[in-house]
């Protein structure tokens, strides 16, 4: 089956605003639009629920419910349980929180290991654990392509020593697809617990985290067509162990352990729209009835091959040029629509002359210093990346290609 671009794009106020029309943006590894489902419950909530929630009238019961609603539809997709979903400011402060509650729980001697293929948000405050005395292990990437070889992984966690260990799901400048759930089993059979970073995939389709049995999952609604959120999957058997860092009062209720301070009641409501989209695109093109995990994984499998079929023609004309470094898979195989490109020039610059041109890129280090790093690229250089997702469409990668014809 088909994506119908068409009726997707109408779910987005976006392409209906006039200053917007006729340009084509490249850059949504930093940041998707929201659908219209998301604005129009921010919008509602504002008007007519914005009140403290769970009180004891009708206005606060239905923002109340409001925000379970947003917990309750997004923990189906998921695959996981209502109490297991938590949802806090962003991914990078959600990491600091759970990173505390780690640094509590564990003893001087215990082990932890990170990656060097990770956004800073799932490496930096990690690493900081060594203040609690914590070992913290590098997984390193391979210099030459950014891959994570899993054989690479197995010597780091030989003691019994190895607690946690954090990967990313996608790397946001390598762009490749690591194999979450291959990696989750051989963490758990060293005796450790996993803790995945899916701000980089989840764009690309909500994953079934049930499934994949991570311990942890983190992602970014600001990037999965939503308001400015972070989310974060903690199981429940880890969030039991793990100390609450919330309000003494609030220690008895999961996902309130890990939110220290109270939430944004109108995004964290708002959330339900992110479903609310998952659903309308799921009739609309099957118009059948499945449970909400199933059908978020046929939209998931329906955004990834629409992505795929762009990212073709992409990676084809980016691997007929000498001129470019190409980070990560050379081919659409385990590989994201996340393309960074090391140039001559600065990334920076290189957006700068594609604006003018119609076309919205990033350019910078993009918080990913260190996988930067590692492949030789100075990260103040830093590259020029191209994204999209699902909603992008064939002729917006032709003329980014027309584009790069001209500023390469």
């Amino acid at each position: 089956m088909q994506l119908d671009t068409d009726y997707v794009r109408a779910q987005f106020p976006a392409f209906q605003e006039p200053g917007l029309r006729n340009l084509a943006f490249f850059e949504n590894a930093g940041g998707s639009f929201p659908c219209r489902y998301v604005t129009w419950r921010l919008n509602r909530f504002y008007r007519e629920r914005k009140v403290q929630p769970y009180g004891a009238y009708p206005i606060s019961e239905l923002a109340g419910g409001e925000m379970d609603e947003a917990r309750r539809r997004l923990s189906l997709i998921l695959g996981v349980n209502f109490d297991e979903v938590a949802f806090g400011p962003s991914t990078t402060q959600n990491s600091y929180v759970l990173a505390q509650a780690f640094g509590r729980m564990l003893t001087v001697g215990d082990a932890i290991v990170v990656t060097n293929q990770d956004h800073e948000a799932n490496s930096g405050p990690w690493r900081r654990l060594t203040e609690f005395g914590i070992d913290v292990r590098e997984w390193q990437i391979d210099p030459e392509t950014g891959h994570l070889n899993v054989d690479d992984l197995f010597p780091l966690m030989a003691d019994d020593r190895v607690r946690l260990v954090c990967f990313p799901h996608c790397s946001n400048v390598v762009g490749e697809i690591n194999d979450a759930a291959r990696l989750v089993y051989h963490i758990h059979r060293a005796g450790a617990f996993a803790c995945v970073d899916g701000v980089s995939y989840a764009p690309h389709g909500l994953p079934n985290v049930g499934r994949m049995n991570a311990d942890i999952y983190l992602f970014s609604t600001y990037k999965t067509y939503g308001p400015h959120q972070g989310v974060m999957v903690v199981r429940r058997m880890l969030a039991a162990q793990l100390p609450n860092q919330g309000h003494h009062f609030n220690g008895g209720t999961l996902y309130n352990r890990f939110t220290p301070a109270g939430p944004d009641h109108a995004q964290v409501a708002a959330c339900a729209g992110i479903a609310d989209y998952i659903d309308k695109l799921y009739h609309h093109h099957m118009k059948a009835g499945r449970d909400a995990g199933a059908r978020g994984v046929w939209v998931h499998d329906l955004m990834r091959q629409h992505e795929v079929s762009l990212l073709e023609p992409l990676m084809h004309y980016l691997g007929g040029r000498n001129d470019i470094r190409i980070l990560g898979p050379r081919t659409t195989q385990n590989r994201a629509p996340t393309v960074a490109l090391a140039l001559d020039r600065p990334g920076l610059e290189v957006a700068r002359d594609l604006s003018p041109l119609g076309i919205l890129a990033g350019g910078g280090d993009f918080y990913a210093g260190r996988p930067l790093q590692a492949m030789g690229i100075d990260p103040d250089h830093g590259v020029l990346r191209l994204s999209f997702v699902h909603y992008t469409t064939a002729d917006e990668v032709d003329r980014l290609i027309t584009a790069l014809d001209q500023v390469l």
